[in-house]
């Protein structure tokens, strides 16, 4: 069925765009191959208002005019000036940042669309290249099932029904919302509109909504205030601190205040006993303070304010008293129904509409076009062979598109003849004009892509609105992805390209976010990754003799060595088409028990799994190289969560909590400190 509705498709494209007039559906209906099978008028009108909806939904524009001058019937046509894709001509270095504006959303929901994009454009003679500047891979992330709904819905400019629950609830809460765009930061995306219900501007994350999005379809478009400045409205949810605490920390620890502190007074380094430092730390609230110096266990104490101290004791109680309760039971599994499956016949006619006019007059094969789609080198043959069934009503032989099946099959070779009428490439949709706009816009924050020489990246934006049409500039402005560095962070970042250009080795002073250590690396770079906002130097690292990726907010200090980088032969670089934090099976397993108020771990951490608990709670299961990570995010959650397994982490947890309450339980006397085991950075 699948592939008799694409060539039905097929065949009726090709008739629109030759005719001059408007055909009615009656003309099509006796003239386009394919609809015969329609037994009954009811069923012809059926098909037809599908395939004209599927159509349209492909970004094929079918105009409706006068069809029948005597009845006033409507007819169809499509113009070849709405369906016929803009001249768009590039520059070598725009061609260069739109390859690299593609390449964001290539592990991503909108990386067909992206990729589509570039075919369609070289298909137009436009010479981009999505392999181009391989130093630099900038990439984002939308691994939340809520995402396509959204961005549907924005692109539509229509209302959102969904589940939401927010950080403490037990259950989600219904909202409908108009939503004005989706803002990318600190690698979450954040939905923000007007809540109907609570008549107000709201902001949601959208990995908080539970189930499936509905877009609703009817009623009035949504309207977007004039002027709103999305990230500004996201970023307004941070409170400043406007409070400050005393805490002693051990001398070489608790790297992540340290960072965050407004003032370091180091401690006296004479004597035989510990030494500890005294940071100042700004604050919002008491709790959120609590959370991040019990990570640190007993190698950190809040002095002052008292409330705060006394907090912070109350907390570690609680993580001893949560440590002894039994494991909490798991709450029976709700079948899932499996996911629901897009047509194959819409997905295949956008191929061939791709194709034919990519492969006119050019060198093209068979694995090249299936490493694009994604398809086995079978299937490509098997839409070459559906393609040479299509062509002009008459459908003779001398109607019908030419391929030479034969050569496809025995060489690879594809070549294509008598399919004039589709020649030229198919206009972008809003979604791959706009995904390569919003590419753009994280590309604007990277060292390298300002030094483009004349402003590349606006010239080239400039074009795409131009050729796409303004629907796909609101589009593109309510996605705001762009990367937020600080100067620290943009010079290490400057000065890491530099070393790659040059082919030297790196000298690094890093800070481990697993182990809250510093070490010290020699590095040979091989590449700059951008992920959700977060620039990330990927290397050889002669300390783990490995590729590693190393957060550039995390360098300490950066050297260029006066040595060649010398990759070893073989070692390549990642792949990260499943994100950055990569884990293997030598990792731990951990399990843990979580309130409801600390759902917010399986948000932020790649669990293995989630199970709900009978309390509203849900047990989690993640994969870490580092245990001692693990143990710190459960001393910061307090009675809020537990280690279920290993039992050994468990009981290291509970002893560290108990050493740091003798802090507060002596008046400061240093506990005995055990490390926390570890296998990894």
């Amino acid at each position: 069925m699948s592939r008799r509705k694409t060539e039905r498709q097929l065949n009726l494209v090709i008739c629109l765009l030759s005719t001059r007039r408007h055909l009615t559906a009656q003309e099509i209906r006796a003239t386009v191959q394919g609809y015969a099978e329609a037994e009954t008028e009811s069923a012809f009108k059926r098909m037809f208002e599908r395939d004209k909806r599927e159509l349209r939904d492909s970004g094929i524009p079918i105009q409706v005019g006068t069809g029948d001058a005597f009845s006033g019937e409507e007819g169809y046509r499509i113009s070849r000036s709405d369906y016929e894709l803009s001249e768009i001509e590039l520059r070598p270095d725009e061609a260069l940042v739109l390859g690299l504006a593609a390449r964001a959303w290539r592990h991503a929901s909108l990386g067909e669309a992206a990729a589509n994009a570039l075919f369609k454009l070289r298909s137009a003679g436009v010479p981009v290249d999505a392999e181009a500047a391989p130093g630099l891979t900038p990439t984002m992330r939308t691994d939340e099932p809520a995402f396509g709904p959204v961005w549907q819905a924005i692109r539509d400019r229509r209302p959102v029904v969904f589940s939401y629950r927010k950080p403490g609830q037990t259950e989600a809460v219904r909202r409908e919302v108009e939503p004005w765009g989706v803002v990318n930061q600190d690698g979450h995306w954040y939905v923000v509109g007007h809540d109907r219900l609570r008549e107000a501007r709201r902001v949601f994350r959208l990995g908080r909504i539970q189930g499936q999005v509905t877009v609703v379809r009817t009623g009035p478009d949504v309207e977007v205030p004039e002027g709103v400045d999305l990230r500004s409205v996201v970023s307004s949810q941070r409170p400043d601190p406007d409070h400050t605490a005393t805490v002693r920390v051990l001398v070489d620890s608790a790297h992540a205040l340290r960072r965050s502190a407004l003032r370091v007074v180091p401690g006296e380094r004479e004597g035989a006993g510990p030494v500890w430092d005294t940071l100042t730390l700004p604050y919002t609230e008491t709790n959120a303070l609590v959370g991040r110096v019990a990570a640190q266990g007993a190698r950190a104490e809040i002095v002052e304010p008292e409330q705060a101290r006394e907090a912070l004791a109350a907390h570690m109680r609680g993580v001893v008293s949560r440590a002894e309760a039994e494991a909490e039971p798991v709450r029976e599994a709700e079948e899932q129904g499996a996911p629901a499956r897009g047509p194959r016949s819409a997905d295949q006619l956008r191929r061939l509409l791709m194709l034919v006019p990519y492969a006119l007059g050019r060198d093209v094969r068979v694995p090249e076009v299936a490493r694009h789609f994604g398809l086995s080198e079978k299937q490509v043959v098997q839409d070459l062979s559906l393609l040479w069934m299509c062509g002009l009503p008459g459908y003779t032989p001398g109607d019908l598109i030419d391929v030479d099946l034969e050569a496809a099959k025995e060489t690879g070779e594809i070549i294509i003849g008598n399919a004039d009428t589709l020649a030229q490439p198919l206009r972008l949709t809003a979604d791959e004009a706009a995904s390569l706009v919003v590419g753009l816009s994280l590309l604007e924050a990277l060292p390298e892509a300002q030094g483009v020489e004349d402003g590349a990246l606006k010239r080239v934006g400039e074009k795409l609105r131009g050729a796409a049409g303004s629907a796909v500039g609101a589009l593109a402005d309510a996605v705001q992805v762009r990367v937020e560095m600080d100067e620290q962070v943009a010079q290490t970042h400057r000065r890491c390209s530099q070393a790659l250009e040059a082919g030297q080795r790196l000298h690094l002073r890093y800070l481990s976010g697993y182990l809250d250590q510093v070490t010290e690396r020699d590095v040979d770079p091989m590449g700059l990754v951008v992920q959700d906002g977060r620039p990330f130097l990927e290397g050889y690292c002669h300390l783990r003799e490995d590729v590693r990726l190393f957060r550039l907010d995390r360098v300490l200090e950066l050297t260029v060595l006066p040595y060649a980088a010398e990759v070893p032969e073989g070692v390549g670089r990642r792949d990260l088409s499943k994100g950055v934090l990569q884990r293997s099976e030598r990792d731990a397993l951990v399990v843990l028990d979580l309130d409801p108020s600390a759902r917010w771990v399986t948000e932020d951490y790649a669990c293995e799994s989630v199970t709900e608990l009978a309390d509203g709670g849900v047990r989690a299961t993640l994969r870490t190289p580092a245990p001692a990570w693990v143990a710190r995010l459960v001393l910061s959650l307090g009675s809020r969560g537990r280690v279920v397994a290993p039992e050994g982490l468990a009981r290291e947890v509970r002893a560290e909590a108990e050493r740091a309450l003798r802090l507060y339980d002596t008046g400061g006397t240093s506990p005995d400190l055990v490390e926390i085991d570890s296998s990894s950075e």
